[in-house]
């Protein structure tokens, strides 16, 4: 049984990633309602699932899938707290992409 490839990304690889489900770490930046703002490398809009419980300011790993107008549709969501080393993230991120034939098929 084969499991669905999720990459991590930031605001840069949205475009590449429409329709697909993906992996985002990212600090919140805003709450409303039904929906948040994050910061990965650039602004990220999140549709939030009732599962979803953002706190302001946290970073927060985000799997969900990237709609045609780059917003995430949030399917799971954790809260990594406050202290997240944001320039050991951008380097994961970086190496997926580099060496992505052993993170993702990128067909």
């Amino acid at each position: 049984m084969a499991t669905e490839a999720t990459p991590r990304i930031n605001a840069r690889y949205l475009e590449t990633f429409t329709n697909a489900t993906v992996r985002i770490l990212g600090r919140v930046t805003a709450l409303r309602g039904e929906s948040a703002t994050i910061d990965a490398s650039g602004s990220i809009q999140l549709h939030l699932n009732r599962d979803a419980h953002l706190t302001l300011n946290n970073a927060v790993e985000i799997i969900g899938k990237v709609h045609p107008d780059l917003s995430v549709k949030v399917l799971q969501a954790m809260d990594f707290g406050p202290n997240i080393d944001f320039n050991a993230v951008e380097a994961v991120v970086d190496a997926t992409h580099r060496y992505k034939e052993i993170f993702y098929n990128a067909d």
